[in-house]
């Protein structure tokens, strides 16, 4: 008896995202920072996004442990990916781009076929800042920098690109309850006697008066936001914190258009160890409130998690990767407030001279010290 048994269809192909032709002429149209549109840079159409607005609240949270048995197909999504051979940043290209160079770190990448099943994102931020604003933003900070060798700087005014890079990151929510046991402490002070320079003196001594307590604290976090990427330093993304997350809006693809965006590289349990991390500091500091009095041991804290949820989101970042001697330098812009935070060489010769004439001032000063002590 021969197996009738239908085989599973194949997933879905992936469509070509971020491409949305412009219905006058149609040339691709790209998303304007800061507007609700697409404008076409061929023949100057715009054209609405549909239902783009800021949506607090109102965003659906995925259930973490449901999502550990298996989401439903239409929460993924497939996606072409190029994974760069230096860093690892698997960024979508533009179909019709076969070789670039890598937006994270500058090196060389030829497109290839990849594929990658992905949870959809839920949220996007969208830039508010165009390229221009960005690399004033950026020059601007360079400019600033001490000690930065001068060829770092020439190299990277000179008309290099940013690009505009959808940044992957997960935000989680979660009821917490703890139960802690501890110590209060209550400073108090004492008078003793005690000799000093041949003679008695009364003095004020601080002392601890401990007592055990024990409590419980309650805390529901909204929106914990944890990188999802290797590309970029977690110290860099970080830095570039505060989001105003209240002006994400529900994920369509148009928001992209002319952009690219990031695949996430960290799964969504190792993105929980992080957010807990986080979550039992803030724990933490709110034992020790509740616990009070002057001083404060905490001897063990017990905490109970439940109703965590989930989403992927997007967040706007403009990223520069500039060679510099054989070496790599990110500077990173924030596509919503334009927060700049970036790597940097030390010019050595720069430093050598500082320390030079600072010798110099020095030795000035203390000549002139001298010789006015002399008269």
């Amino acid at each position: 008896m021969s197996d009738t048994t239908a085989a599973p269809p194949p997933p879905p192909a992936p469509k070509d995202l971020h491409r949305f032709p412009c219905e006058a002429c149609g040339a691709d149209l790209r998303y304007q920072p800061g507007a609700t549109e697409l404008v076409c840079d061929h023949c100057g159409h715009r054209q609405a996004i549909e239902g783009m607005a800021p949506a607090p609240g109102k965003i659906l949270e995925i259930d973490y442990l449901a999502a550990l048995k298996g989401l439903d197909v239409a929460e993924t999504e497939v996606t072409r990916v190029t994974t760069c051979p230096n860093c690892a940043a698997q960024v979508e290209f533009d179909p019709a781009v076969h070789a670039t160079e890598c937006p994270f770190c500058a090196t060389p990448v030829v497109a290839d076929t990849g594929e990658s099943r992905h949870i959809k994102p839920k949220g996007v931020l969208p830039f508010a800042l165009d390229e221009r604003t960005a690399k004033q933003a950026m020059t601007d900070w360079l400019g600033r920098l001490w000690f930065a060798p001068n060829g770092l700087q020439q190299y990277a005014r000179k008309g290099r690109r940013l690009e505009g890079i959808y940044v992957p990151f997960w935000t989680y929510d979660a009821q917490t309850k703890s139960s802690y046991s501890g110590q209060r402490g209550t400073v108090y002070y004492v008078t003793e006697s005690r000799m000093r320079d041949g003679k008695m003196e009364s003095v004020q001594v601080q002392k601890v008066r401990w007592t055990p307590v024990s409590g419980r604290v309650a805390r529901f976090f909204d929106d914990v936001l944890v990188l999802a990427s290797r590309s970029l330093p977690r110290d860099l993304t970080d830095a570039l914190e505060p989001w105003d997350l209240s002006e994400m809006t529900p994920y369509t693809p148009e928001i992209l258009a002319g952009f690219r965006a990031e695949a996430y590289t960290v799964e969504l349990p190792e993105g929980l160890d992080t957010a807990r991390a986080y979550m039992d500091r803030v724990i933490l500091r709110d034992v020790k409130f509740d616990i009070g009095g002057d001083r404060q041991q905490v001897h063990r804290v017990d905490t109970d998690v439940s109703a965590v949820t989930f989403k992927h989101v997007l967040l706007p970042v403009w990223i520069a990767a500039y060679k510099y001697r054989g070496k790599t330098y990110r500077f990173v812009v924030n596509g919503q407030t334009g927060k700049v935070q970036g790597e940097r060489p030390w010019s050595a010769w720069k430093i050598a001279g500082a320390v030079v004439l600072g010798l110099l001032v020095a030795g000035i000063i203390g000549a002139i010290l001298a010789a006015k002590g002399g008269n």
